[in-house]
């Protein structure tokens, strides 16, 4: 028999889609152990990223890199990990999944393993990019083992779990890695993922996936699409990722970049277009429902960019560190935690508007909270907004997903468009999210700084006597009247600038809820469009009955 001849399965064994491992039935015991094994693997698909992402200072000096170059880092695993998709589906179907469980997990051990020999900023991209490719492998792995922990009447909730447990890696990383810091410096954090990776591994064998049907599935085009699609996307990401560090209108390099990203993804689409077994279906990929998924995802995922480039951020500017805001991270994981679990108890088929507008009010809601904050913020006054934030990040991507695999499971074909759609969607939302609010962000502590020093002149009382305040303070450092007049002068314009990024980072907070609330309105209004719709439908196909006369 051949190897790609399918399966004979039990009714309720039948794998859902192409390349999705069996749904056997399991015991109780067995259920447990793949739910351990499937949190363990995505959390250590997440903390991949996570750690690098959360620590970018303390690795610029091991690396010796600029505070910009360090930022190629996370760019070079979005670069990979938006595209490798195109590819991984593929490979489970034709190779199986276990297969694609062992090399990936064993690659991912070894790319781990390799962060401990990197010395400089070359090296470092380069395995970053290929940590790229095994995180997009684990987190498909993870969601399949958490999916087996749960019976048939409950899978939606373990796609849902299995969906949201990578979400805990950011906070989480941000919470202990501090400690493996301490404990190793830059290798402490590598040995702790290394020493997971491992763990992950032994447990994949020990507990294997059930097989799923196997198909010959790959054609020669396959290589010209990913050929044009992956540094098409790579070029995009960069340029995103750069942009504000670089300054759009000042890197040349930029704008090629994102000229050469038009014409590489162009020249993809137009490949797929015309294909007869496309990976990416256009056609439908551009119905009203998928864009609309997509463009919702999208938008969600740019408004919780308040919590990378909004609170985290302002918390650096007024100088504190990951070790001063661990309050605040847990608040953020066990928003995320309430989240999944609120998702997973309340998952209904075909229903992505109600969760995703109670996430982006908690979103909105949080932002506004957050939209008062002053120079005296701390950690601790962000406890409640942050939780609504973490709640909102989670509580809506089950929904989604839901969503979406609903579609496709009536057409199986289009499962790679799908999976390309929502990892562009979560990725490049969040880099836009990212771009566009920290560019926001620049430009207003700009504006609001040039409003602040128009008022600082020596003539007004109040700002000489604290000029005079700030020399006070060098009083014992030097005898200079003049110095010390200089320095109070300086302290004075730190000061100024400080209150400058304070104003542009509550702009930020308003921004973000105002795009919140608009996406939830514009989601709200085309729901109650569709319904009032269907009622005229229905009333249109009533009959109607005429009396009959009296006799």
């Amino acid at each position: 028999m051949s190897r790609y001849a399918p399966r004979e399965w039990q009714p309720h064994e039948r794998p859902t889609l192409p390349g999705s491992p069996s749904t056997p039935l399991h015991s109780p015991a067995r259920r447990a152990a793949f739910a351990a094994v499937g949190f363990l693997v995505a959390i250590t698909g997440g903390l991949g990223n996570a750690l690098v992402t959360a620590n970018l200072l303390n690795l610029q000096g091991a690396i010796g890199a600029t505070l910009a170059e360090m930022q190629w880092l996370p760019a070079a695993y979005v670069m990979t990990n938006v595209s490798v998709n195109l590819v991984l589906v593929k490979f489970r179907q034709q190779f199986g999944l276990r297969l694609f469980t062992e090399v990936f997990l064993v690659l991912y051990a070894l790319v781990t393993f390799a962060h401990l020999f990197v010395h400089g900023l070359d090296s470092a991209i380069a395995v970053r990019a290929a940590h790229g490719i095994a995180g997009a492998a684990l987190s498909t792995l993870g969601l399949y083992y958490m999916m087996q922990a749960f019976p048939a009447a409950h899978r939606l909730r373990g796609l849902v779990v299995g969906i949201g447990v990578a979400q805990l890696a950011t906070p989480l990383a941000r919470i202990f890695s501090a400690e493996l810091l301490e404990f190793g410096e830059w290798r402490g954090l590598y040995l702790f993922e290394l020493g997971l990776a491992l763990i992950a591994l032994g447990g994949v064998l020990m507990l294997r996936l059930p097989p799923s049907d196997r198909m010959k599935v790959f054609e020669k085009t396959d290589a010209l699409t990913l050929a044009l699609f992956a540094p098409g996307m790579a070029l995009l990401c960069a340029a995103l990722s750069l942009g504000r560090v670089d300054w759009w209108f000042d890197a040349d390099w930029i704008g090629w970049a994102l000229a050469g990203a038009i014409v590489l993804l162009t020249a993809a689409v137009a490949v797929e277009h015309f294909r007869a077994n496309p990976l990416i279906n256009t056609r439908w990929l551009a119905s009203g429902t998928m864009v609309r998924l997509g463009v919702s995802v999208l938008l969600i995922r740019f408004a919780l960019s308040e919590q990378s480039t909004g609170a985290v951020g302002f918390m650096q500017a007024l100088g504190l560190n990951n070790d001063q805001m661990h309050g605040m991270f847990a608040m953020v994981a066990l928003g995320c935690a309430t989240g999944i679990a609120a998702s997973a108890l309340t998952i209904r088929p075909g229903r992505m508007i109600i969760p995703s507008s109670i996430a982006l009010a908690c979103i909105a809601t949080g932002a506004l909270l957050d939209a008062h904050s002053t120079n005296l913020t701390r950690p601790q006054n962000m406890y409640l907004s942050q939780f609504l934030i973490g709640f909102g990040s989670t509580y809506f991507l089950g929904p989604a997903m839901v969503l979406g695999m609903g579609q496709v499971i009536g057409q199986p074909r289009n499962l790679i468009t799908f999976v390309v759609l929502f990892g562009m969607a979560q990725n490049l939302g969040g880099l836009v999210g990212t771009a566009a609010l920290g560019t926001f962000q620049t430009v207003r502590a700009k504006f609001h700084s040039n409003q602040l020093v128009e008022h600082l002149t020596l003539q007004d009382p109040q700002v000489a006597a604290r000029v005079q305040a700030g020399a006070s303070a060098y009083s014992q450092a030097t005898t200079d009247p003049v110095l010390r007049n200089l320095q109070g002068m300086r302290a004075l314009g730190s000061a100024a600038s400080r209150e400058a990024n304070v104003l542009a980072y509550n702009d930020v907070f308003m921004a973000i809820a105002a795009i919140a609330l608009l996406t939830m309105v514009w989601m709200l209004a085309h729901r109650l469009l569709l319904l009032r719709r269907d009622r005229a439908a229905a009333r249109a196909a009533t009959p109607i009955t005429v009396p009959s006369p009296a006799p």
